[in-house]
């Protein structure tokens, strides 16, 4: 072996413990001690913080998170839209019924007065009929230009069916009063007159029976709230459209017509029957003093009763509650009329009370009817009850 040969080798075997000795020198990188043995590299994760795969996923649900919670508030608000839309069209379709319910009453009233009137001649009266007729067929050409919700669609064409009977009731009913204008027979005319008033009673039904009822049922079964279905009465007084009540209307009215003096004829005259509190049908007695409880709801009602022997029209009522303030008179006064009382027959009227009444003290209430023209006896037609005023429980 040559000296060359024995570099070699020596150059062989201390080569690795050079690479050794020189990876051993290297300072380590954070300064710390000795490590523990490496495993296969890869991402190392750090305690206490989440990998960059777990963000990912976090971010994720709470997007999706968020994007339901978006599309639930957006469906709320959309129902919320809906339902505050579906509300806002019956609400203004019902606004426009009510002015044409509150006009059609309002006719009726005036109906009611027209046939009432003492003394008026019968060209008059089939005047007014006719002006009246006139305008409740306005009211069924306005409610025929309304577009209804679709669903209401039937009950309005009922409603303007019940405002188009309103109109044949009233026109027919001039015709009647001119047909029997030389009639010899008073039953048979009052019989025909009836007749055409049962057709204005029958609009009153009509109006309850195919629109009102119906249209409260639909307007729960859409879920619509707050929205009022107007009612509508052309012909209050249900006695008047019976032969009985008709007869002498036509015997009055076409008295009139054949006679110069508007002077009634014959006994006439009412008297009052009772007075009773209302709610609880309490009756006042004009011998011992009534303990009244005062609530909201106080009212009176007042029978009066036909006790002569024609039928009366217009009979005034007068409720006078005593009262006093800062010892002055400061009484309730309430008044009103009935509009037609039959012979025999006895109807009622109703008195609300608005005002506060006197508490705790003895008081009095008067009630006075009629006269009546013509009448000749008011012994019956007053009455003076004794009473005191407590508070409701």
């Amino acid at each position: 072996m040559t000296e060359r040969d024995s570099d070699i080798e020596f150059d062989f075997f201390d080569e690795p413990e050079t690479q050794e000795t020189t990876q051993r020198r290297r300072a380590p990188r954070d300064g710390g001690g000795p490590r523990g043995p490496r495993g296969p590299r890869g991402p190392q994760r750090r305690p206490g913080r989440p990998t960059a795969e777990a963000t990912r996923l976090l971010r994720l649900a709470g997007l999706v998170a968020f994007a339901i919670f978006l599309v639930v508030v957006l469906v709320l608000v959309v129902k919320s839209c809906r339902s505050s839309s579906k509300n806002s069209e019956y609400a203004n379709y019902m606004s426009s019924v009510r002015t044409i319910a509150s006009g059609s009453a309002g006719v009726g009233r005036q109906l009611n007065d027209v046939l009432t009137t003492p003394g008026i001649k019968e060209a008059d009266l089939e005047t007014k009929l006719n002006g009246l007729a006139q305008q409740e067929s306005q009211y069924a050409d306005r409610a025929q230009r309304i577009n209804p919700p679709g669903p209401l669609r039937v009950e309005h064409q009922h409603l303007v069916e019940a405002l188009q009977l309103r109109t044949s009731g009233i026109s027919r009913l001039a015709d009647a009063f001119r047909q029997t204008a030389k009639s010899k027979s008073s039953s048979q005319a009052g019989q025909l007159l009836a007749q055409q008033a049962q057709l204005l009673v029958a609009s009153d039904v009509n109006w309850d029976f195919y629109f009102r009822n119906p249209s409260l049922r639909e307007l729960q079964r859409q879920g619509v709230t707050g929205v009022s279905v107007p009612d509508s009465k052309i012909f209050s007084n249900t006695d008047l459209a019976s032969t009985a009540s008709m007869t002498p209307v036509w015997r009055r009215v076409h008295g009139a017509a054949t006679s110069s003096s508007s002077t009634p004829t014959g006994i006439h005259g009412v008297g009052l029957v009772s007075t009773k509190v209302l709610p609880g049908g309490q009756q006042l007695s004009p011998t011992s003093e009534t303990t009244i409880t005062a609530s909201p709801n106080l009212a009176f009602e007042v029978a009066v009763k036909d006790t002569g022997e024609a039928q009366e029209v217009k009979v005034p009522v007068v409720l006078t509650i005593e009262k006093k303030v800062q010892n002055r008179s400061a009484p309730i006064v309430k008044r009103g009329n009935i509009s037609l009382i039959d012979v025999g027959a006895t109807q009622t009227i109703t008195f609300h009370i608005t005002e506060q009444p006197p508490f705790s003290t003895p008081t009095r209430i008067k009630v006075q009817v009629g006269p009546v023209p013509a009448e000749k006896t008011f012994s019956n037609n007053t009455a003076t009850y004794p009473v005191i005023f407590s508070f409701g429980a």
